[in-house]
């Protein structure tokens, strides 16, 4: 009960447009997490800010609640499988994240306190993200950012892998503790995109399964709501990244995973094939042609393709090459 209150305590719920002004009004930083009624604010990144405001302060930093379909302000982020946090400043919108990327999460505050800190002592003006500017699909908006970055650059230090998490783990809200997951495993999420494949894309995903029985069960499933690709990276260690996944996810079908790998991904969060929750290649060759099929603008490292803007990678899967996936992974 007591770690209830504290939550409670520490994330004021915003339910009219009265507390919302009033939160616009409040001084230093306000951490919003804008969530959907059917599935509830985001828990994972509790522990996260409990900690930061004990760091930051009382007086500097602030979190709230907001559920999107209760205040008009936040129209544009109605109907979305993934949480969003806010950030204000001066009443201002000064950042925004998408998804539970809880280390993304720290950076943006730390940032943005600093950058409100330089603002208040007059070394600097607030910049502010305009309502237009949050329509789009990036994980990340601030612009704190240099005008010469490019957000679609992987590091050429960094070998990549793709992993899915499948509309049947999204419809049933499993999506913030896969990543979560994910990243208590040592991997860093370069991109996440949330997107609903369409049947052409799928159908050229798993061409080389286009004779078998379940093809046509498992281009429906893939396309029947969104799912969340990630490109993942990892630093932590020497295991090889797509190894690495491939042994977090574990067994294909879910029922082998929970009793051969029960604390792999599969079998805490599959059901039954085709609904095993999560993706991933089978090794670094199929992991650049999947990236380079699903990711055409990326620019992967010099073991990887390196595709340009607007453009498939070189070795990416065109529509007369299988991609080479077997059929144990799906």
């Amino acid at each position: 009960m007591g770690s209830k209150k504290k939550e409670i305590a520490l994330q004021v719920d915003i339910s009219t447009q009265e507390l919302w002004e009033e939160m616009l009004s409040s001084k230093g930083l306000t951490v919003v997490d804008v969530y959907q009624g059917w599935c509830g604010p985001c828990k994972p990144v509790v522990s996260l800010f409990q900690r930061m405001r004990i760091e930051v302060g009382l007086d500097r930093l602030h979190f709230a609640l907001a559920e999107a379909d209760c205040l008009d302000d936040l129209e544009k982020h109605r109907g979305k499988c993934e949480p969003t946090f806010l950030f204000y400043a001066g009443g201002e919108l000064v950042a925004v994240v998408r998804g539970a990327n809880a280390p993304l999460l720290q950076k943006t505050i730390l940032d943005q306190l600093e950058a409100e800190k330089e603002v208040l002592a007059g070394g600097r003006e607030r910049r502010v993200i305009k309502g237009e500017a949050i329509s789009g699909e990036d994980e990340c908006f601030s612009h704190e950012k240099g005008d010469g970055e490019d957000e679609d650059i992987v590091s050429s230090e960094k070998t990549c892998t793709l992993a899915i998490i499948k509309p049947d783990a999204v419809v049933h809200g499993k999506t913030d503790e896969i990543i979560v997951k994910i990243q208590e495993a040592g991997f860093d999420i370069l991109k996440n995109e949330e997107r609903t494949m369409t049947e052409a894309e799928m159908r050229l995903f798993y061409q080389h399964r286009a004779r078998e029985e379940a093809f046509e069960m498992l281009v429906y499933h893939m396309c029947s709501g969104p799912s969340h690709l990630l490109i993942l990276t990892k630093t932590e260690g020497t295991e090889d990244v797509v190894t690495a996944w491939r042994a977090l996810m574990g067994p294909c079908d879910p029922d082998v995973a929970r009793r051969e790998q029960p604390e792999s991904l599969r079998a805490q969060y599959g059901t039954e094939m085709p609904f095993n929750a999560v993706h991933g290649s089978q090794d670094r060759e199929d992991a650049n042609r999947e990236l380079g099929l699903l990711f055409p603008s990326f620019k992967f490292s010099d073991k990887g393709p390196e595709a340009p803007e607007g453009a498939e990678a070189e070795g990416a899967a065109g529509p007369t090459e299988a991609l080479r996936i077997p059929e144990n992974m799906d």
